[in-house]
């Protein structure tokens, strides 16, 4: 008998095939498996707290539940679109396994609550692999940013040359946006960190519950306190979405830069051959396939953040069937976010600087027009007047083929009388960055700064490794 049938008196009509199977949702949200195993012990251990089970019924479900655990992971109970999802799986399969006792563990739940726990319990499991593979991800970045201590790059605006940028900033960018990513993640597996059961399937239950006491058995910080927003609430998925779509998207504008820098245009970076793939007609082909996908999947993580968000936004207050869309689009973000992660730290490990051609082509564009500019200023030019009067200087040296560095101190004492031969120490892209000042710049010092910064805080988190829940 179907599911929603299978212990009820109030129908005489068996559901119908074709809506079996367009009911049925246990082929994806068998990967809740393991989390309903847990809320399931944890039911029964406080129903026979509060006296509504006894020792022996308890001592045979727990006998039970752990068996059937470990038959799901070995793949020898099968799974069928009859009972519907794997919360009835599992409850069915108790109850042949164990008769009596399996029947009591419903007493005061409902698959309303059953399931907002599962999800609950399986979005703080794969927020704290998310945070793990971040860290790792940031010691790789860590690890160039060390390697590239005195190395020089073009910045860009405008995908156009801007100013000389140490190169260590360039990783260690990357690395804070990383950490900002990290941070919701973190922000949201606190607000999933609530738990539902006890709420029935909307009004709570006469029965005498102790949610408080299921809360700490299942490791959350507090039950949910209001029984209609504990089964219907899904916000604290949709948060871990956003979360993950912000990561997904910061990983591609990452893996964009890459590919742009391995193009022969750019020539600033080899990157391993082990991922990158050839092309089936041009023999010299060496293709950013894994960077391109890290790109391109951040769409698909995007998407199911969209996805989940219009799911929610016509919903009434209450469980709605509607929510058992809501796993595919969680499933699929996490498993794509935790592929892109892994790809990019395997990526970041093999990528060489072509230190030669970056040294020979650094000084194009006029990097150290800004740095002019500003040290005009310091000789009391107004900064609008320094401004115009680099620019001539600017064009003068296109039409003429030179760089800043190379026109007289009589040309640049046309702006002001005070200026001396120290203008030169702040011409050349590598005497810019050497020149900054301010914190937080993309100068060596702020770079060597922040290098010691993200050494002991890493370090530090890696000392204190612990799960990632709040």
């Amino acid at each position: 008998m179907p599911a929603q049938k299978l212990w009820s008196g109030r129908f005489e009509k068996p559901t119908r095939p074709e809506v079996e199977s367009f009911t049925a949702s246990v082929h994806y949200d068998h990967r809740l498996s393991e989390e309903d195993v847990r809320g399931s012990l944890a039911h029964a251990r406080m129903l026979k707290g509060v006296g509504l089970l006894a020792a022996s019924d308890l001592k045979a479900i727990e006998k039970g539940l752990e068996g059937i655990r470990q038959d799901l992971l070995a793949g020898r109970i099968p799974l069928g679109s009859s009972l519907e999802d794997i919360h009835t799986h599992i409850e069915a399969e108790l109850t042949k396994r164990v008769g009596e006792p399996g029947k009591r563990l419903h007493t005061g739940r409902s698959r309303n609550d059953q399931v907002a726990t599962d999800l609950r319990l399986w979005v703080r499991d794969a927020g704290a692999e998310i945070v793990s593979r971040i860290d790792a991800l940031q010691r790789a970045l860590l690890a160039h940013a060390r390697s590239a201590r005195r190395l020089v790059l073009p910045g860009y605006t405008h995908l156009q040359r801007a100013q000389p940028i140490a190169a260590a900033q360039h990783f260690l960018c990357h690395v804070e946006r990383l950490e900002r990513d990290r941070g919701r993640v973190l922000c949201a597996l606190e607000r999933a960190n609530e738990c539902p059961l006890g709420a029935g399937a909307l009004a709570g239950s006469t029965l005498p519950l102790d949610r408080r006491r299921t809360a700490r058995l299942l490791g959350f910080a507090r039950p949910v306190a209001n029984s209609i927003d504990a089964v219907s609430a899904r916000d604290f998925a949709a948060e871990f979405l956003f979360a993950l779509s912000m990561l997904s998207i910061h990983l591609s504008q990452w893996a964009e830069e890459m590919v742009l820098w391995a193009t022969e245009e750019f020539g600033f970076l080899d990157l391993p051959e082990e991922v990158c793939t050839g092309s089936s007609l041009m023999p010299q082909k060496k293709n950013p396939d894994t960077l391109e996908l890290i790109r391109g999947k951040s769409a698909r993580v995007l998407g199911n953040l969209v996805r989940m968000l219009a799911l929610l936004k016509g919903l009434p207050s209450g469980y709605n069937r509607d929510l058992q869309e809501d796993k595919e689009a969680l499933f699929d973000a996490y498993d794509t976010t935790a592929a892109c992660l892994e790809q990019a730290r395997i990526v970041v490990g093999g990528i060489r600087f072509r230190v030669d051609r970056i040294r020979q082509v650094l000084d194009a564009g006029f990097l150290d027009a800004t740095a002019l500019a500003e040290h005009l200023v310091t000789k009391g030019v107004p900064f609008r007047d320094a401004h115009g009067w680099v620019g001539r200087w600017v064009r003068s040296c296109i039409a003429r083929r030179k760089m800043l560095k190379d026109l007289s101190l009589e040309v640049f004492r046309e702006a002001s009388p005070r200026i001396d031969r120290s203008v030169y120490k702040v011409l050349g892209a590598e005497n810019v960055v050497a020149a900054y000042k301010t914190e937080g710049s993309a100068g060596f010092r702020e770079a060597a700064a922040a290098i010691r910064r993200w050494e002991k805080n890493l370090c530090k988190r890696s000392r204190n490794h612990r799960a990632c829940r709040p």
